[in-house]
């Protein structure tokens, strides 16, 4: 049992020690090597963990990805139609990334990995997946905001997949450093594509 635990604790080392060195170096440029002196471990106790570095690799891919997911930014349980716009602005403002560096190296291993799943089949299926979970969740609240008529219906697929690239975009640019004033940006985004209807 302790030496199942052992080696549960160091096998998240290494991954918290890769997610780390993708960050810094990108995915291709980081060897196991690398991986093994940032951890304080032989090279060769990788292979106790992982059998190649593409399951290591994968295993970074699911600790990144568990926590970037649409309801973990919109608060889509306590939504009504008093605070319908609010919380898609504040939701995607917790989106863009904050000057924590924490939060800048998740978008740069993001980005690696976007870039991997071009060419990595194991990739852009589950990034699919992510993808598809922020159209699907802002078709969601847009769909609710139709039933308050705050949205119109006709508008609600194509407006849902238009918020999900564009606060995408939003955060690599911000991840970048481009000087561009995010807030008014994504506000003036989600007035124009889903402004209140004129029921007068």
């Amino acid at each position: 049992m302790r030496d199942i635990k052992k080696r549960e604790i160091t096998s998240s080392y290494i991954i918290q020690a890769a997610y780390e060195l993708f960050a810094e170096h990108g995915i291709e440029r980081t060897s196991l090597g690398m991986i093994s002196k940032r951890v304080g471990i032989t090279k060769s106790s990788i292979y106790y963990h992982f059998a190649t570095k593409e399951e290591l690799i994968s295993r970074t891919f699911e600790y990144i990805f568990r926590d970037h997911y649409f309801a973990a930014y919109f608060d889509t349980e306590s939504i009504h139609k008093d605070n319908f716009m609010e919380t898609i602005i504040r939701g995607g403002l917790k989106m863009l990334p904050s000057d924590d560096e924490e939060h800048r190296s998740t978008l740069r291993v993001l980005s690696e990995f976007t870039m991997l799943a071009e060419r990595d089949e194991q990739f852009k299926t589950p990034l699919f997946k992510v993808q598809q979970d922020f159209v699907d969740g802002f078709f969601h609240l847009l769909s609710k905001g139709a039933e308050w008529s705050l949205v119109e219906p006709a508008k609600i697929e194509v407006n849902s997949k238009i918020l999900a690239l564009l606060i995408d975009n939003l955060s690599r640019c911000k991840m970048m450093k481009m000087d561009l004033d995010y807030p008014i940006i994504w506000e003036e985004a989600v007035y124009r594509m889903i402004g209140k209807i004129d029921n007068s």
